[in-house]
């Protein structure tokens, strides 16, 4: 997440932050009865003995870590918290979900409105999910307005934002608020997590201190960088030892007065100065208290000899084969990185890769115009309830691949012609674990009767209506290979690559020409797949 919007002055009224915090405790101490009662005493712990816990489980943490990646004092956490939310006051981009938690007095509405924009910006860029936001609270105001749309509804707003379940699990969790939560969200982060699906730790967090005022901190790829950085965190961050001091990390840095705006803080850092491989160390609010730039720093002395001997520059004092959270010592300091040496993870496994028989089926001549066919997929697993052309798992190719897929077609609209379906050639497209290659064929339906009767989870739909439906970016990247029936490569996407069968001959630059000219002008997708900046 390396975008940075320009802040526009006088885009918001902000009310006087103690008034509005003021108003929240007051909401938040009369719900708590309720939040309560809905809960069994089985699952709402007494605060004294939560707290208890805490504080001996932190104890316990800080005594098995070498001191070199804490914060050992309170003047040194004092710091951080205050150096850090005066940048944000001064430097934070104005967000729509940002604009409607500070105005936003009903603490149902403004769990809601940090709720969805938390959701959406898992793997997902800013940018991108702004529009889809601004679309969705139109659409769906409140949780009330979300339960009662349907997963279809749902599954079109979200089409072309990747990762789908995700819309599915928010719906699902506004159903269970108004349901059997009495229409209230949980406060605290615990009862987030713990009631709603698809909440984890960091959601659930994210809610309870921006929504609710809980101190309690969150843990994401942003604020996984900035804290390797500033502790000097040089073992596998997504190791279960090195997550679990993190979380503890954010935990100590909180700022209790303004939770929400300290988790914010922490993200809009990693986001817009400590990036991924070109921080901007000259504008870091908290580089003084950073290891990693204190190393840098030490290892521009010592290559300019300014200094005799080694600056006094701390390092962990355990060895660093003993110390689980430095480096392994087969990998050292690379001074060229900087403080990009941090964090460091563990090499990720390839996608697996399957492949797929894909064919648009099409009826030119169709009543009202070209219709297309579209088959729904099951309600679980990938791309649950989307829309997409019949397929069929492609392990044969060949004349076995075309017969397997015909057979799938005709399950769907009846005979077909054979001699009528063509390979157009294929579309590679990389979801989150899966590399899936489609063999794209098509089938134009020109002398006969026009198909009217479907079975159920099937559907003709026109091309206006086709760019509308919930259908993933990898369908969109297919028909444009139907449409086009041209050699070529889709721009699209970086994630995806499109390609036709090399027995076709490249056409000269004048057919090139003709046929730029007469081909439909279609709507372009890009891809909005990306992994949290890390």
């Amino acid at each position: 997440m390396t975008r940075r919007a320009a802040r526009q002055p006088g885009a918001i009224m902000k009310k006087p932050q103690a008034a509005v915090r003021s108003r929240l405790r007051k909401q938040a101490s009369r719900q708590e009865g309720s939040e309560k009662r809905v809960l069994s005493s089985s699952q709402v712990k007494p605060s004294t003995a939560a707290a208890g816990l805490a504080k001996r489980q932190e104890a316990a943490w800080q005594a098995s870590v070498s001191s070199y990646h804490l914060f050992r004092d309170t003047a040194e956490v004092m710091a951080f918290r205050e150096n850090l939310l005066n940048w944000y006051d001064r430097e934070k981009r104005d967000l729509p979900w940002r604009r409607l938690a500070e105005g936003e007095v009903d603490l149902d509405r403004r769990a809601y409105a940090v709720w969805v924009s938390e959701v959406m910006l898992q793997q997902t860029q800013v940018a991108t999910v702004i529009d889809y936001y601004t679309r969705w609270m139109q659409k769906w105001p409140t949780l009330q307005d979300l339960a009662g749309a349907s997963l279809e509804e749902v599954n079109q707003l979200w089409a072309g934002l990747g990762y789908y379940s995700r819309g599915r699990r928010l719906q699902q969790g506004a159903r269970k608020v108004v349901e059997e939560l009495g229409g209230h969200v949980p406060h605290t982060a615990e009862t987030l997590q713990r009631l709603l699906p698809g909440v984890g730790r960091y959601t659930a967090g994210a809610i309870a201190s921006i929504a609710f005022g809980q101190a309690t901190g969150v843990v994401d790829g942003n604020v996984i960088r900035v804290l390797c950085r500033v502790r000097a965190i040089g073992a596998d961050s997504s190791s279960t030892l090195v997550s679990q001091h993190l979380w503890g990390l954010a935990q100590q840095l909180v700022d209790p007065a303004r939770p929400g705006d300290f988790n914010q803080a922490a993200m809009e850092l990693g986001a817009l100065v400590c990036t991924p491989q070109h921080p901007h160390c000259s504008q870091c609010p908290v580089r003084s208290l950073c290891r990693a730039y204190q190393k840098v720093e030490r290892g521009k002395l010592l290559a300019s000899q300014s200094l005799p001997g080694s600056p006094d520059v701390e390092e962990c004092a355990s060895s660093t084969e003993l110390c689980q959270l430095c480096a392994h010592p087969t990998e050292p300091w690379d001074q060229t990185l900087g403080v990009t040496n941090f964090p460091r993870k563990a090499s990720r496994k390839p996608p697996r890769e399957e492949c797929s028989a894909i064919c648009v089926l099409e009826q030119p001549r169709a009543l009202g115009g070209p219709q297309i066919l579209l088959v729904q997929r099951p309600s679980s697993g990938l791309l649950a309830g989307l829309w997409e052309f019949p397929s069929v798992t492609a392990e044969a190719s060949g004349r076995c691949q075309r017969e397997a897929l015909l057979q799938e077609l005709q399950s769907w609209a009846g005979p077909l012609p054979a001699s009528h379906l063509q390979h157009l050639g294929q579309v590679v497209h990389t979801f989150s674990h899966i590399k899936l290659t489609y063999q794209v064929y098509g089938l134009a339906l020109e002398g006969q009767t026009p198909v009217t009767i479907v079975p159920p989870g099937a559907r003709w739909l026109t091309r206006e209506e086709f760019h509308t439906a919930a259908i993933s970016t990898a369908m969109k990247k297919v028909f444009r290979v139907y449409e086009g029936q041209q050699p070529g490569i889709c721009k699209g996407s970086k994630r995806s690559q499109v390609s036709t069968p090399s027995s076709r001959k490249k056409p000269s630059p004048g057919q090139q020409l003709l046929d730029s000219f007469f081909r439909p002008l279609i709507p372009t997708d890009s891809s909005n797949l990306n992994s949290m900046a890390q």
